[in-house]
């Protein structure tokens, strides 16, 4: 069956998504999304690498967030479409990440998705959901607490590690007061997006999993679980299924496939 088409967006900006292969981590560490981060900058700012000088931007970045497992993005396309741009920052990150932690196989679930935005009141929806994305995961309790968010470049208060989102075109038409107050408010759980997190057997927090494994198995890095022998893997996954974790959850946090947890029992 041939895949659907992407609709166009008359505006030329876009919601774009991507998520790790069965929900798991594709962030392991702080270098991680830096990494991440500066492919991001390379589209938004591409420059010649044997001359230095600078090359028509391939996106325009108003939004993102980096989640552990998940990425949100608000952009705008340029001459080269958004497909070429994203597959081309996916596929890099990809192999840094599969060269760093020796994973084997995609990283990414399947091809990213993305929806239209055509007014501004969806932009700013979309502001306020992007922004709210890590308090409505429960790792912070305040957009601003978040590194991992372009949040961090609209407040002039805070320093943003990566500054390159076209705050200056979102500000000629609204006010920073006006923005913060309304990312501030957290969006009704009945809002529709696209979203990756509609896990609902989900009864441990991701954190709290991560944890476990740090203290009581000795796991610094969860890709390291991919690698185990079969008897210690297995030892690993039993452990966690005690603790109280979900299959799918620990599907999303290790990588390990549901089918190797189904035949465990």
């Amino acid at each position: 069956m041939s895949r659907k088409s992407r609709l166009a967006s008359e505006s030329g900006v876009y919601h774009v998504m991507l998520r790790g292969v069965n929900r798991q981590d594709i962030f392991e560490c702080e270098n991680d999304y830096l990494k991440y981060l500066s492919l991001l900058e390379r589209a938004v700012f591409p420059v010649d690498e044997i001359t230095g000088k600078s090359l028509p931007s391939t996106l325009v970045l108003y939004a993102y967030c980096l989640m552990p497992n998940h990425v949100h993005l608000l952009v705008r396309e340029q001459s080269g479409g958004i497909s070429d741009a994203i597959k081309s920052i996916s596929v890099a990150y990809a192999y840094y990440f599969n060269k760093k932690y020796e994973h084997l196989g995609h990283l990414f679930q399947d091809r990213f998705r993305s929806e239209v935005v055509n007014d501004w009141e969806y932009f700013l929806t979309l502001m306020r959901y992007i922004h709210q994305n890590p308090v409505a995961g429960g790792l912070v309790r305040d957009v601003r607490h978040y590194r991992w968010s372009s949040w961090r470049e609209y407040d002039p208060g805070m320093v943003c590690d990566v500054p390159m989102c076209a705050t200056k075109s979102v500000y000629t038409k609204i006010s920073f007061e006006a923005l913060e107050e309304l990312v501030d408010e957290p969006l009704a759980k009945a809002q529709r997006f696209l979203d990756f997190n509609s896990d609902t057997s989900v009864r441990l927090h991701d954190d709290e999993i991560r944890e476990f494994l740090h203290e009581a198995c000795g796991i610094a890095s969860i890709s390291e679980i991919q690698h185990y022998p079969k008897e210690r893997r297995n030892e690993v996954l039993k452990l966690l299924q005690e603790f109280g974790a979900g299959e799918r959850q620990i599907t999303r946090v290790t990588g390990i496939s549901r089918g190797v947890l189904t035949r465990l029992k």
